[in-house]
């Protein structure tokens, strides 16, 4: 679902591209247009196609890194922030051009020019924000494509795509700068490829434990134990749950241990699956009840007196490296404290690291267990026990 939303938002972006083009070659669309008009409606394209063509690359690659076709690693370049702005200088300039063209040749070849330069400012822009920030930048392309569609509803006179397009791209603004919040990053920063992760340095030991060591499995029967013998269990579900459609499992557990008077809540971090609201509404899809899903601000406090914390295909947002070591590429980002339950369980395909590309000392604690395999066979072989 990522992946395809950031898809659906270089299609966005390619479309107005399209239509700019389109529109300015057009005789019909600005012929009775002089003056302040003809120069308005130029200004309209010339934005129309720029805010286009930075969505339409832009988010062809986040669509890379989120479905694992281009590494997570950010591109970080030698003075990439010049590079930049000798870019943006370079479409200002291309920009009086344009507006200036008397000839429709020149108009179209620095039209074409800025274009160009807009798609390589957004393959450099989010080539450089790692993995571990990549929720922000669907959400920022969100809003990018919205102000897109804006500028398209200008060129063609259509309010409708106006004010459809405004709302999205104020609504996707205040969403980044949410997100931004939630995970202690600067908006600019992440924009500007300033954070992220360095792509797969593992995380240093905190606390005494080792970045890498011994872990302790444990089998779905074993699991189904200490689910029955606990009173209080917080659920934490992440990506893997989302790509294993073990949701609907995950609620037939929760509502037989709720039957048997165990206290299960979920705990949800602002960036879980990767995208903004992604467990939620896969939650709600499998009938949840929304009382129990609590933010992770809401529960953290509440690890130490859990007796299992039940972490399903998620990593970096339970890793302890992001308040213990200042050199983690996630340090400073909140995290779900699921380390301080009594018990611990994650569930994983295997011992790759997250999106983040850091290890997670997290797995090598004492008190956890890891839990391997597919989430919906395990979960399902985990009820079977409960049953049983």
């Amino acid at each position: 679902m990522p992946e395809l939303v950031a898809l659906m938002h270089s299609l966005v972006g390619l479309a107005a591209m399209l239509v700019g083009f389109a529109n300015y070659v057009d005789p019909l669309a600005s012929a009775q247009l002089v003056g302040a008009e003809r120069t308005i409606h130029e200004l309209e394209i010339y934005l129309g196609v720029l805010i286009g063509a930075v969505t339409f690359s832009g988010s062809l690659i986040a669509f890379g890194k989120l479905a694992g076709k281009i590494s997570g690693k950010p591109v970080i370049l030698p003075g990439r922030h010049w590079m930049n702005l000798a870019g943006l200088l370079m479409v200002i300039w291309l920009g009086g051009v344009f507006i200036r063209a008397g000839a429709p040749l020149l108009g179209l070849t620095s039209l074409a020019g800025m274009t160009v330069i807009a798609l390589l400012l957004g393959v450099h822009m989010v080539m450089a924000i790692g993995g571990a920030d990549m929720p922000v930048v669907v959400s920022m392309l969100n809003s990018y494509s919205g102000w897109a569609a804006a500028a398209t509803g200008f060129m063609l006179s259509n309010d409708l795509l106006i004010v459809t397009g405004a709302l999205v791209g104020s609504s996707g603004a205040i969403l980044s700068y949410i997100m931004c919040r939630a995970m202690n990053r600067r908006f600019i920063s992440v924009i500007a490829g300033g954070f992220g992760t360095d792509g797969g340095a593992p995380a240093a030991a905190a606390s005494g434990a080792q970045p890498a060591g011994e872990v302790t499995p444990i089998t779905a029967a074993d699991t189904a134990e200490l689910l029955r013998e606990a009173k209080s269990v917080i659920i934490v579900p992440g990506y893997g749950m989302a790509v294993a459609q073990a949701q609907h499992v995950v609620y037939e557990i929760t509502k037989y241990l709720r039957e048997k008077s165990v206290d299960v809540r979920f705990g949800i971090h602002p960036v879980a699956g990767r995208m903004p609201g992604h467990m939620n509404v896969l939650l709600a899809e499998a009938r949840v009840p929304y009382d129990i899903v609590l933010e992770m601000d809401e529960l953290n406090g509440d690890f130490p007196t859990t007796d299992v914390a039940m972490v399903i295909g998620a990593n970096d947002i339970v890793n302890p490296a992001a308040e213990d070591d200042p050199s983690s590429p996630i340090a400073g980002m909140p995290v779900l404290e699921v380390w301080k339950a009594k018990k611990s369980i994650v569930m994983k395909r295997s011992m790759a690291s997250g999106y983040a590309g850091v290890d997670n000392p997290l797995f090598y604690k004492e008190n956890n267990r890891m839990l391997f395999g597919d989430a919906k066979k395990m979960l399902e072989e985990v009820f079977s026990a409960l049953k049983s």
